[in-house]
């Protein structure tokens, strides 16, 4: 499941593989333009079949793919990776006695081919730059609520009834819920869980087993006997209320549609009892994609079946400003795009495929002052290791043992390709003002750095050497440097980036519309620019639920 990331990766990808009840609230659905009202909408009759049917035909299978964080810019960043990195080029021109490559890029994600292409802004009652939990909200059930908030009303009175809930209480539908994080992380519970808090990881776990949902896969529940570790665990709770607790790959290879309900969690587990980044996933371990390919065979039946997938570790790596694991998790949920697209073509009058994000994360730009007009895309060839696997294999035993900079340093040049100034002149370019024309940058793109990023990188090295992992607040200037996050790997990835002409604006959310692409029955309607509360309403108005 891995050949297309191993391809544009390559030898970026050969590092070592260790790693590290319900609410009954409904809010009605307002008719879609174009598509008949919920409570009209049914099956043509026989002598209208022929002229209608495929206008009206109910989709019967459905797979909505959330790319946590997912907004155009990371959809883009990847598709030029992607072209950079297989050389997709349209040959050369001489210029002024100078020979000059002529760049060139296609549609290289199965999500870019989807032939509907809407927007949807993603606001929150909180805020503009909002959160996972509220806009999940808002596609599973067409309200808006607080950051922070899962399907409940901002003044707590009301729980909301989500598209997953209704399809399973008044079609029959089986129902799949799949994450790369927790499965009782925002995004997911978003979909069968009702909370003030998304913090409240064991009330949405029961909430979870409550569901009875068909199929859930992905990460480990977060904490599954509760805050203070001495509630029933949730996984046992799970077991007497019908579930099949799954934790091998093994034994999820072995699952068959009469096992009835199951819960399959990853077996190598890595940061937060998540799977693992695809940048450390190994050839052997079932990516999001082979989950997707299970669910499609625990869940397909002839009434139909909803299922959800989060692509959710891209949210993570734009927050960590990791550029690289962004790229990689993004073609990880891409493949899983896939499997969804060869059971439409086998189904394509009676499936539809959404691909949406909730939200846009870490203000990632393709272009960065440095760099002019000039990018260098293939520089992330060299990054070998997530963020997280680093800070877990290396990083933390840097502390422990006091390691020097010059050691570090070794590290830094074999896992991301940075190397020390050689002393030959390497200092940072002296950029012009560009508005007028669109000139070369002085940067060549090497990954040798200049003195001024060496100097950055030692200092960043510095703090955190000092820093004791208990701290909860930074001054100004620390966070604007690295965040919450390691300062040394954080510094790393940022110079990588910036080299790469890759910037990062923030450590949080963004209010940038999201990108919503469809294909299959129906996804016309889907077109347009709306609010996100309409992807709801339109999902609901053509499977013709209330």
């Amino acid at each position: 499941m891995k050949k297309r990331l191993a391809t544009v990766m390559m030898t970026g990808l050969m590092a070592s593989s260790v790693l590290t009840g319900c609410g009954s609230q409904t809010a009605q659905t307002e008719p879609v333009p174009g598509t008949q009202p919920a409570e009209t909408q049914s099956v043509p009759s026989t002598e209208a079949q022929a002229e209608n049917s495929e206008e009206e035909k109910l989709p019967k299978y459905v797979f909505l793919f959330i790319g946590d964080g997912m907004s155009y810019p990371q959809i883009q960043l990847t598709n030029y990776f992607v072209s950079a990195s297989e050389n997709l080029n349209r040959g050369t021109a001489v210029v002024k006695d100078e020979e000059k490559t002529i760049l060139d890029s296609k549609n290289n994600l199965t999500m870019m081919d989807f032939p509907v292409s809407g927007s949807a802004q993603t606001y929150d009652s909180t805020s503009f730059a909002p959160d996972s939990a509220s806009t999940a909200t808002s596609i599973a059930t067409g309200e808006k609520t607080w950051s922070g908030s899962i399907n409940v009303s901002e003044d707590f009175s009301k729980e909301y009834e989500t598209i997953a809930e209704k399809l399973k209480a008044q079609k029959d539908y089986k129902i799949g819920i799949l994450s790369s994080v927790n499965l009782n992380h925002a995004t997911p519970a978003a979909f069968y869980a009702h909370q003030a808090s998304r913090s409240s990881y064991y009330d949405i776990g029961l909430e979870l087993i409550e569901s009875g949902f068909d199929y859930f896969a992905g990460g480990g529940l977060l904490k599954p006997t509760g805050s203070e570790k001495d509630q029933e665990d949730l996984y046992a709770l799970a077991e007497k209320s019908g579930y099949r607790i799954v934790k091998t790959q093994a034994d999820a290879e072995a699952l068959k549609p009469e096992d009835g309900k199951v819960i399959v969690i990853d077996e190598h587990l890595a940061d937060s009892d998540s799977m693992a980044y695809e940048l450390d996933r190994t050839e052997e371990q079932w990516s999001l994609a082979d989950y997707v390919d299970k669910g499609i065979e625990m869940l397909d039946n002839e009434n139909g079946f909803f299922m959800m997938v989060e692509g959710g570790k891209i949210d993570w790596a734009c927050h960590a400003n990791d550029a690289a694991s962004t790229i990689a998790d993004t073609i990880a949920l891409d493949d899983a795009v896939q499997k969804a697209v060869e059971f439409y073509e086998e189904h394509p009058e009676e499936t539809l495929i959404l691909v949406t994000g909730d939200h846009e994360t870490g203000g990632l730009t393709i272009g960065f002052a440095g760099t002019d007009y000039d990018t260098f895309l293939t520089n992330f060839e060299n990054q070998k290791i997530s963020y997280a696997k680093y800070d877990s294999d290396y990083v933390k035993a840097y502390k422990e043992n006091k390691t020097d900079f010059a050691t570090v340093m070794k590290d830094v040049e074999g896992l991301f390709g940075l190397s020390a100034p050689s002393g030959e002149g390497q200092q940072a370019s002296q950029q012009k003002d560009s508005a007028d024309f669109h000139p070369e940058s002085d940067n060549s793109g090497a990954l040798e750095m200049t003195e001024y990023e060496y100097e950055l990188l030692k200092e960043a090295y510095e703090t955190t050497m000092t820093r004791t992992g208990e701290e909860s607040e930074f001054g100004q200037e620390e966070y604007i440097k690295y965040g919450s996050y390691e300062p040394l790997t954080v510094t790393i990835t940022h110079i990588l980036n910036n080299k790469s002409g890759v910037n990062f604006g923030s450590y949080a959310h963004t209010g940038l519309p999201v990108e919503v692409l469809a294909e299959g029955a129906g996804a016309e309607v889907f077109d347009g620019y709306y609010d996100n509360t309409d992807i709801y309403n339109k999902m609901a108005s053509l499977l013709g639920v209330q």
